[in-house]
């Protein structure tokens, strides 16, 4: 049963070390990068909430959200008063295995919850070329509606 899990001491570098497949490489940033701007983030007043994600005690993934604007020019207006699923990995070694489809269930289940506050969206971007996320994601209830995030599609979801 897969779970989310802050990010600790113990667990960092099990979570750094988690990689997309080669072809994937351009489609999502790495999980140190994301802690990075996840740092930036929070200090700057924004929210960013990182987890990895855990079969037992295995590593499979990471996913972080955000919640409301970060004041970033490339920002679609929906941003704001809205949860993002900002960053969704599923290491390449346990693709194809039911976990992308699981965490993403864990993951709506969480911004329902309002960990952050209320919410009437939750949105994600996705590159234009990256049809296996656009398929999950639609799959799940999101839908473009128009805009972009820099050079990536914006799909949302009520909650």
């Amino acid at each position: 049963m897969l779970e989310f899990r802050k990010i600790t001491f113990d667990n960092v570098y099990k979570i750094v070390s988690l990689c997309a497949k080669e072809e994937q490489k351009s489609f999502v940033a790495t999980n140190c990068e994301s802690l990075m701007e996840a740092y930036v983030a929070v200090t700057n007043q924004g929210v960013a909430l990182p987890f990895g994600i855990f079969d037992g005690d295995m590593p499979v993934g990471f996913i972080m959200f955000g919640y409301d604007s970060l004041g970033d020019a490339d920002e679609p207006k929906v941003a704001e008063g809205n949860y993002c699923l900002w960053r969704f990995m599923i290491d390449k070694k346990y693709q194809n295995k039911g976990y992308g489809k699981e965490a993403m269930k864990l993951a709506l289940d969480y911004v329902k919850s309002e960990p952050c506050g209320k919410a009437k969206l939750c949105w994600l971007s996705y590159e234009p070329e990256n049809v296996r996320a656009k398929a999950l994601y639609a799959a799940f209830g999101f839908a473009e509606n128009g805009e972009m995030c820099g050079d990536e599609i914006v799909a949302v979801k009520e909650i």
